[in-house]
């Protein structure tokens, strides 16, 4: 349970004449409540314009963040809410 997963989500507005993007970096992690587990999830929305690497740094300052934190949590980039829904049934 020391794996909290991300992944993207990029919206871009199709009546929007810009360059920028509104991307959605999703985290998911388990925990166990009792003889429970449990899915949390929580989200960063972040504006980019198409040239720039921002979410790529938004992960890296959250690996350095969380390497100070405790040192065996890790970032994975996949899914596991659907894995997690799927199971649970």
């Amino acid at each position: 349970m020391n794996e909290i997963f991300y992944e993207f989500k990029e919206m871009k507005t199709e009546n929007d004449l810009s360059s920028e993007i509104n991307i959605e970096i999703i985290l998911h992690f388990l925990s166990k409540v009792e003889e429970f587990i449990v899915l949390y999830e929580t989200k960063i929305n972040l504006n980019k314009s198409g040239t720039s690497d921002t979410s790529q740094e938004v992960i890296n300052e959250l690996k350095r963040i969380f390497n100070k934190v405790d040192s065996s949590l890790s970032l994975i980039k996949g899914k596991i809410r659907e894995i997690y829904l799927s199971y649970s049934s």
